[in-house]
């Protein structure tokens, strides 16, 4: 009788370790379809508030639920079976207090199976990042340019530019290192800060528009894929999917108007 090999996921602790080692790949999956290939390649799938902004057109992050997160997570999860899923708490679920964070993280844990949730802010939530792994809710933290804190920050702004202001972000790292989160996401922060961080603190930093001195990156898997005309300057894109869909559609659209689909061999013939 043959048995079913049983695949384990990556776990907090082991990408915790990887810190120094070969490079962590982390890339966003929004639902199950994108979920099954990603997982066969990447080390983490995160389900990122970025959804907001690919899936559902809007402006930010700011507008994503916690209901809507639970649901593209738990389409993650079910969609994989290797990777580490990681589900972004969305904005005003986890800053008003360590005990509504957990609430809310404890519910994102229970109901969609994921692995560890995602916060932004650094040494602001160094105290909530330690209360939600005390409690057994394993955190990736993410500072530098933090989306949800976009109207403070003035917008989309790439941090340390103004070396002045390396001590503070080098402080956020650190807090979030020393509070206990397993990794940390550093986004839109200068190359030589970003690489300096990454030598500096006990945890692995995952790079988006960071430094390849980084342990680990991430992208938005759209941006990479192709799918957005106009990507940030720290994505390479490796594909073009939006080209090929076009293309595709153009085609059905082609055939159906000139009655060439469906053909024979696309429809049920009597016997």
């Amino acid at each position: 009788m043959s048995q079913e090999i049983v695949t384990r996921r990556v776990t907090a602790p082991e990408i915790r370790i990887r810190k120094g080692g070969e490079p962590i790949v982390a890339l966003t999956s929004y639902h199950a379809n994108t979920a099954r290939i990603v997982d066969q390649h990447a080390d983490i799938l995160l389900v990122g508030d970025s959804l907001a902004m690919v899936l559902y057109a809007m402006e930010s992050t700011l507008g994503v639920s916690l209901d809507l997160m639970i649901a593209h997570g738990r389409a993650v999860v079910r969609g994989s079976k290797r990777a580490m899923v990681v589900v972004d708490m969305p904005f005003g679920s986890y800053e008003e207090s360590p005990e509504i964070a957990f609430r809310n993280a404890a519910r994102v844990m229970q109901e969609t199976g994921c692995g560890a949730v995602k916060l932004e802010g650094g040494v602001r939530m160094a105290d909530t990042i330690r209360f939600l792994i005390e409690r057994g809710i394993p955190v990736m933290a993410h500072i530098g340019l933090t989306p949800q804190s976009v109207n403070t920050l003035g917008g989309f702004k790439t941090q340390g530019r103004d070396t002045a202001l390396w001590p503070l972000i080098k402080a956020d790292a650190k807090g979030v290192s020393d509070a206990g989160a397993f990794s940390v996401v550093l986004e839109g922060i200068v190359e030589p800060l970003a690489a300096e961080i990454s030598r500096e603190i006990a945890i692995p930093t995952i790079g988006i528009g960071g430094s390849v001195e980084c342990d680990g990156q991430i992208l938005v898997l759209e941006d990479m894929l192709g799918y957005n005309p106009k990507p940030p300057k720290f994505v390479k894109v490796y594909g073009a999917v939006g080209t090929a869909i076009d293309e595709a559609v153009k085609a059905y659209a082609d055939d159906v108007r000139s009655r060439k689909f469906p053909g024979d061999e696309n429809v049920y013939l009597p016997k």
